[in-house]
């Protein structure tokens, strides 16, 4: 049988019946082919009818010819008529190959950290000479946040560190009689470690977390790719002033913690050994030199730039998904506090080596 497909085959066009008719394929046929010499315009319905004929001429064992159809109608219908592709079922991955995808995304992390460090280093400079693309307002707000904003929970936090020193200090100074040294005690430790490990602290669950979970917000809802549409240099608009804010903001709350705790420490000792206030500030002052308060200052610097780029780290590499910003902010939260600890430790170690 020889079917002839005249005119048009569009599914919009209105009095076109697209429905096989059942006596058709008459028995004793034996292929069914086609003529589209005459063929029109055509789209899905056409597709349509001829995949009804297919089924059809294949119930009765009837042949169904396709050459004579137009070559794309022939491969749309191959495309039809292709076996679905069924999803490998999941094996687990050998341990070689599961430490090796390990390898590869720890060195994808370490070097798109380095390119973050780097273009850090050298849009700061440009920052600096007031050239870089970004707004006084945001880098004002920023600083607002990371610095004014956070006073109350660094001083309750130094306070309370402050006094739980002097308390260790004095039960175990107490009893060879050396209780007043108590002072000296608190203020080396919120000096030299305490006020800018606790302050560094607080900052990557406070404003780190924050960082994260805003920009991994605007990294799902396509703001970020709107921005990079637009041409706006994401580094110097989003990144620029949080990392910056944050590293100005960090050594004023490390001295605001200093000061605070040994207040803590003096409470403590005049509650507990009596100590006068006088001789408690004398004592501070004479165990404390220039160098400590470096020494403090410098781990505050380099606490407070760590935490905003691993934190804006991570917030741009989050999954554009709603339970993405919970992820990222936990994420840069552990990693900044695991983080400033283990930098903590490399940085005493230099200053020891250093004699500071």
């Amino acid at each position: 049988m020889r079917v002839a497909l005249l005119g048009d085959w569009v599914a919009r066009l209105d009095g076109v019946e697209f429905d096989v008719p059942k006596d058709i394929l008459r028995s004793g046929i034996g292929a069914l082919q086609f003529d589209a010499a005459e063929l029109g315009h055509w789209d899905s319905g056409l597709i349509a009818l001829l995949v009804d004929l297919r089924e059809a001429a294949k119930q009765d064992g009837v042949a169904f010819d396709e050459e004579g159809l137009p070559k794309s109608a022939r491969r749309l219908l191959q495309l039809l008529s292709a076996p679905a592709v069924q999803p490998p079922a999941d094996r687990p991955r050998p341990l070689l190959d599961r430490v090796g995808l390990w390898a590869i995304d720890i060195w994808t992390e370490g070097v798109e950290a380095s390119a973050l460090v780097g273009n850090m280093i050298l849009r700061g400079a440009v920052a600096l000479r007031g050239r870089a693309a970004m707004l006084a307002s945001d880098l004002i707000e920023a600083m607002y946040n990371a610095g004014v904003a956070a006073l109350p929970i660094v001083a309750v936090v130094g306070l309370l560190v402050g006094g739980i020193l002097a308390f260790i200090g004095a039960t175990e100074l107490s009893k060879f009689g050396a209780g007043l040294y108590v002072a000296n005690l608190v203020a080396i430790g919120m000096v030299r470690e305490m006020a800018a490990l606790m302050t560094a602290i607080i900052m990557a669950g406070r404003t780190g977390g924050a960082y994260a979970a805003q920009i991994a917000a605007m990294e799902g809802a396509e703001e970020i790719d709107a921005l990079r549409a637009l041409g706006v240099p994401i580094f110097d608009y989003l990144i620029l002033p949080k990392v910056l804010a944050l590293s100005a903001m960090m050594p004023l709350l490390y001295m605001f913690g200093c000061l605070i705790g040994i207040f803590g420490g003096l409470c403590i000792g005049a509650a507990t050994l009596h100590v006068a206030a006088v001789s408690f500030f004398v004592e501070a002052q004479k165990s404390l030199s220039g160098s400590q308060f470096a020494l403090g200052l410098a781990k505050s610097i380099c606490f407070g730039a760590f935490i905003a780029i691993v934190a804006c780290h991570v917030g741009l590499r989050a999954k554009r998904s709603a339970t993405a910003v919970g992820a990222a902010a936990t994420t840069a939260v552990v990693v900044g506090i695991v983080g400033v600890i283990a930098l903590d430790a490399v940085l005493d170690l230099c200053a020891s080596v250093l004699g500071i």
